[in-house]
């Protein structure tokens, strides 16, 4: 399966001429492609498709998504690796 994951952006710069970011996914941070979304800015959240960012989204519907996902266990399937959550801001 491959999901449209959200995840915010940590990081932006270029890469042979592509706008590239690292994008943190709740815990795991990837590489992702941002030359469709040349608005994305760093702490902004993004869906990410098959390594390519596709969309802006706000920080409350990124969470929940990723919440849902990690409580269906498939962020451990998407990532290939065992997925480690950073605790929410605020949370203990």
């Amino acid at each position: 399966m491959c999901l449209a994951v959200p995840g915010q952006v940590k990081e932006i710069y270029e890469s042979f001429g592509t706008r590239m970011g690292r994008v943190n996914f709740g815990g795991v941070t990837k590489e992702v492609c941002l030359a469709y979304m040349p608005e994305l800015e760093v702490g902004d959240y993004t869906i990410v498709h098959v390594g390519f960012a596709i969309t802006k989204v706000d920080e409350i519907s990124a969470q929940q998504t990723l919440d849902t996902f990690r409580a269906m266990g498939l962020l451990d399937e998407e990532f290939g690796e065992v997925f480690e959550p950073e605790l929410h801001a605020g949370e203990e």
